[in-house]
């Protein structure tokens, strides 16, 4: 039996700042064009605020958006007592086949010169299998510093977190990333691309996550190149300790992309 005297253990292991973050954290797919707008906004946040990447096509209403937003799967992280958008992420599924091999998915828009695998590329592996993963975002309340100097419209949010909660902000990078393995897996693709920075690789492989350069590197608000992973040898090199997490994401996904109308989210169900 505890003493008066003894204080409550603190978040310290591994396990236990997963489960805290499974508490604190909850995952949703944008079904309404409300949820989706949120999505945008956050995107614009980071992306246009931040970064400082203002598209041709952006929109007045603040948001960031593209042509492949309309054959994308998005996905929102939100902090449960806030109610603040924590992150958000999504995966591009091809885009028609009448739009063509060359425009398959979106780093063959802007970065088709760069593709320089004579295998892994989008235009060379069975259109069913492929799709891209991208604009992954984490709100400025939940990261240690700002990306760059550029100030952000809305103030700071009025929620004070906790020292405990802010223990479980550097665990949302690697939970969008499972989320975006586990839509993968639920949408049954196979060969993931995605346009990164290459610290951000290397710190992914930390995880088991390991990625091919397929790509050259291109100026895209950053130096940024394509990589490749195969999903099915992804699950199995992922890190023993985070399958926990990743199984709590896939299931939490797969309720939710069972009641999508979009045709080519067809759900493999845990």
């Amino acid at each position: 039996m505890d003493t008066p005297s003894e204080k409550p253990q603190k978040r310290t292991s591994a396990a236990d700042l997963f489960d805290a973050f499974i508490k604190d954290f909850s995952f949703e797919v944008a079904r309404s064009d409300a949820e989706k707008h949120r999505i945008f906004k956050l995107r614009h946040e980071v992306y246009c605020q931040e970064i400082g990447y203002h598209p041709p096509g952006i929109s007045s209403k603040g948001e960031e958006v593209d042509s492949h937003d309309s054959h994308s799967i998005h996905c929102l992280i939100e902090h449960k007592k806030s109610g603040i958008a924590a992150g958000c992420l999504r995966l591009v599924l091809p885009a028609p086949r009448s739009e063509g091999r060359n425009h398959r998915l979106p780093l063959q828009d802007y970065g088709e010169g760069s593709l320089t695998h004579e295998l892994l590329h989008p235009a060379k592996l069975p259109y069913e299998s492929i799709c891209e993963i991208s604009r992954f975002a984490i709100a400025r309340p939940f990261r240690h510093k700002p990306i760059k100097h550029e100030i952000l419209d809305s103030e700071n949010p009025s929620y004070q977190f906790t020292a405990e909660e802010k223990k479980t902000f550097p665990l949302i990078i690697v939970a969008l990333f499972l989320a975006t393995y586990a839509l993968v897996g639920l949408t049954k693709k196979r060969h993931v691309f995605a346009m990164m920075e290459s610290r951000l690789p290397r710190l992914l492989s930390m995880s088991g996550f390991n990625f091919t350069r397929v790509g050259e590197s291109i100026e895209m608000h950053g130096t940024r190149s394509a990589f490749y992973i195969d999903h099915t040898k992804a699950e199995k090199e992922m890190h023993e300790d985070l399958m926990p997490l990743y199984l709590h994401i896939r299931r939490e996904l797969a309720i939710q992309l069972e009641d999508m109308p979009m045709r080519e989210a067809r759900v493999s169900c845990p």
